[in-house]
């Protein structure tokens, strides 16, 4: 047989026994993970922990602020920001270890930490969707929706934590300048590790939303810039990423998407996706820097690629092409290779919990679960 066989031998006593796809982590692990932040003497000066929101179920959504504390009101609005959110897909625990270590890092006592918190306000949801994964959904909420096709006009009461990050986010727009906002995913059928952007067809800004992601490219052989794609399709246009891009105005909006696999033939372990956090870390540094000669580089070489890419594509010469012609999203396929799903309609609403002698509980629609049991 060309498949794959395994045996697991199983105890006798009639326990339970999971099998999961990706690493586990769940609510009960960030909570354990934000406990020991908030005991902290030091982190906690710095790391601010709220309730955005309550779920469908009552669960807490948690949004950590990450900045040093400022002692004038004037410095503090010179911090641009950055939002990170994860975990909108409860199967996709890849996510939080990714989540994991940006936050580690960010809490962290290095000097590149400090000056992250010194010079950004760092907005982060750790678990857009509590619900799904408490009750083990692969990629759905509690309304049986996918949460990631609800940014564009979302509805609070259904979509309670997606209503309340488009809120937060447009404050902070009103305060200050949000230089990026990067949802992490994980995905099955692609490997390594990559974004989604979008692409920015305003003449002075061309190609500028991807140099965030080539640059990180250049910091790790984990992530993989050719499998980054930035078209924008109608079918996606309830996605965080779009949305931001859309009805925010923030140029650099990606998701950020993990492999379920690994890369060079090696499979991902926990701290190989908890690094992709300290990566991006340093690649925001790289891309904030005054001293802008590394973002000069990176967008003269993208220009000199895509103008070469465009003009063997049109059968011109390079002195031919000008930046003006550049379409880059012509020359990519599509991401339909994404484990993203189209919008499926409104939410199943009103939800109402039915007493025990008000009839039979029905029965979950979501068939997807993040761990299979065998009885």
């Amino acid at each position: 047989s060309s498949g794959i066989n395994a045996e697991w031998p199983l105890r006798p006593g009639g326990d339970t026994c999971f099998f999961s796809h990706c690493y586990p982590y769940s609510y009960t692990d960030l909570q354990a993970d934000l406990l020991e932040i908030a005991r902290d003497p030091v982190k906690s000066q710095y790391v601010k922990q709220r309730v955005l929101c309550h779920t469908l179920a009552g669960n807490m959504v948690h949004l950590l602020t990450v900045t040093t504390p400022s002692a004038h009101l004037a410095e503090a609005k010179q911090k641009r920001a950055v939002v990170v959110t994860a975990r909108v897909h409860p199967g996709e625990t890849n996510s939080s270890y990714m989540m994991r270590g940006f936050i580690k890092f960010l809490a962290g006592t290095s000097s590149d930490a400090k000056v992250l918190r010194d010079n950004f306000v760092f907005k982060i949801v750790p678990m857009l969707n509590p619900d799904g994964v408490i009750v083990g959904n692969y990629r759905s909420s509690l309304a049986a929706r996918d949460l990631n096709r609800n940014y564009k006009n979302p509805i609070k009461d259904a979509y309670p934590s997606i209503w309340s990050v488009k809120q937060m986010i447009r404050r902070m727009l009103s305060e200050r300048e949000v230089v990026l906002y990067c949802d992490l995913h994980g995905h099955s059928r692609k490997m390594n590790v990559f974004m989604y952007g979008c692409e920015n067809k305003d003449p002075s800004r061309r190609l500028q939303e991807r140099v965030f992601p080539n640059m990180m490219g250049r910091n790790t052989s984990k992530f993989k810039y050719s499998a980054c794609r930035f078209k924008v399709q109608k079918k996606k246009e309830g996605t965080g990423r779009i949305v931001m891009w859309q009805q925010m105005g923030i140029l650099n909006s990606f998701t950020m998407e993990a492999t379920f696999a690994g890369y060079n033939n090696v499979h991902f372990n926990s701290k190989d996706l908890e690094d992709l956090g300290y990566h991006f870390c340093d690649t925001l540094l790289d891309y904030c820097d005054p001293d802008t000669s590394k973002v000069d580089h990176v967008l003269s070489s993208l220009t000199r690629i895509v103008r070469a890419q465009l003009a063997a594509k049109l059968g011109r010469s390079y002195d031919d092409v000008a930046l003006a012609d550049l379409q880059m999203s012509e020359l990519e396929s599509s991401d339909g290779g994404s484990d993203s799903s189209v919008s499926d309609g409104p939410p199943k609403l009103p939800m109402i919990r039915k007493k025990p002698n008000q009839g039979k509980k029905e029965k979950s629609t979501d068939c997807d679960s993040a761990l299979i049991p065998l009885l």
